[in-house]
């Protein structure tokens, strides 16, 4: 679809995006959370992104190294990870709209510049390779 997207460039911006990913998580556990605009079950539904998102880092680095070593399936690889991230996101997206989130003057700023990048890199890996 997007012939011009250079693929070695979409495996080293989700190699990126996993490292991301994981320093996310490694500063989000070493962090007390307890901020005051945290709805219930905040804590909950970003413990359960935990999981998936361990599963889609590993996807991407390999798929990336697939990618760059030119083997075929690093793209197909590539389309199934950013599928997970597109979906990932709008479950993520959907969640913080439902709690007025996005809307709160610090906050939601903060938690656009996580929400955007996923859903640019999802389109990323996954128009190229169409």
């Amino acid at each position: 679809m997007l012939e011009f997207i250079n693929p070695k460039f979409v495996a080293l911006a989700q190699i990126i995006m996993a490292i991301g990913f994981i320093r996310f998580w490694f500063k989000w556990y070493r962090k007390k959370q307890n901020e005051p605009w945290f709805p219930a079950g905040f804590i909950e539904h970003e413990r359960a992104f935990v999981y998936p998102d361990t599963v889609l880092t590993v996807l991407m680095i390999i798929a990336g190294c697939l990618i760059l070593l030119d083997n075929p399936l690093g793209r197909s690889l590539t389309l199934i990870c950013g599928g997970m991230m597109l979906f990932l996101s709008i479950i993520d997206l959907a969640y913080l709209t439902q709690n007025k989130l996005l809307t709160k003057k610090i906050e939601g700023k903060k938690l656009w510049t996580l929400i955007i990048p996923m859903i640019m890199m999802s389109f990323l890996m996954i128009a190229p390779f169409l």
